[in-house]
């Protein structure tokens, strides 16, 4: 199946990669559109740290998509978030569509 139909991907978010801290705060990179699929549900996620933390938010994007935890993202709505954790799905060949599942704040 390869990569999520175009047609799924309704929505666009403004995503800004998190690049580290500096001496001023968090740095990020150029800020850049994404088509995804923008799904506004609560659900309980775990962080990088293993910290269980609640999302307000998730987006499936195509896989190859740039948004690391702390990254900063507008949402169609406006509001601005920050991801918690990525998870790539590669159904590695498998008829699936493989994505990138983004949990924000």
């Amino acid at each position: 199946m390869g990569s999520v139909p175009a047609w799924l991907l309704r929505h666009t978010v403004l995503v800004e990669p998190f690049e580290g801290s500096g001496p001023i705060g968090a740095e990020y990179g150029e800020q850049t559109p994404v088509r995804c699929l923008v799904e506004e549900k609560r659900r309980l996620v775990r962080d990088a740290e293993g910290a269980e933390v609640v999302s307000e938010t998730t987006f499936y994007a195509p896989l190859g998509t740039v948004c690391p935890p702390e990254s900063r993202v507008t949402l169609p709505s406006g509001r601005v978030t920050y991801a918690i954790v990525s998870a790539p799905h590669d159904g590695g060949g498998l008829p699936t569509p493989d994505h990138l599942e983004v949990a924000l704040q």
